[in-house]
């Protein structure tokens, strides 16, 4: 393919994570981290959107699930950071685990922060589990600190200076 056939990539627009809870999640996210709700959408149910022409439902055909019935709300997490948050209440088979950091489809969420080491208790006191900070003492990340954090859904996060 040639170069002038491929489109312009101009930069992220959101991170979508799927959460057990939309309304905890958001509340999380909003009280937690302060985040600002931009809007909600939803539910959108695959039972009723008029299927495609080539008979698939419209959730099969847009998000590769067939069935799905999900609610989204989109906030804005940091100043360059949309973050979009799915309730997914169909289909009855959707898994609950999530991969963890070694698994294929394995993520986290890096958020720089002005100190670690108070965002590790700010956190811990607001129901994330907080694993031991690490300290970089070589490299070209010396003198830095990493920190991974499970948020009360289970989703990773790295909170960096």
């Amino acid at each position: 393919m040639a170069d002038h056939d491929r489109p312009l990539f101009i930069e992220a627009d959101h991170v979508s994570w799927t959460v057990p809870d939309l309304d905890a999640a958001v509340r999380f996210y909003t009280e937690v981290f302060g985040a600002t709700e931009l809007f909600r959408m939803g539910p959108l149910d695959a039972a009723d959107i008029s299927p495609g022409d080539d008979g698939r439902d419209w959730m099969a055909s847009h998000v590769n699930v067939p069935g799905a019935r999900l609610t989204l709300a989109m906030l804005k997490l940091t100043p360059n950071l949309n973050f979009q948050l799915v309730q997914y209440d169909k289909p009855d088979d959707r898994r609950a685990e999530l991969p963890r950091n070694c698994d294929r489809g394995g993520h986290h969420l890096g958020l720089r922060v002005d100190d670690v080491d108070k965002a590790a208790r700010y956190l811990a006191a607001h129901g994330c589990t907080v694993m031991e900070t690490i300290v970089i003492d070589a490299g070209p990340l010396a003198g830095h600190k990493n920190l991974y954090v499970l948020d009360p859904f289970g989703h990773q996060l790295e909170i960096v200076d």
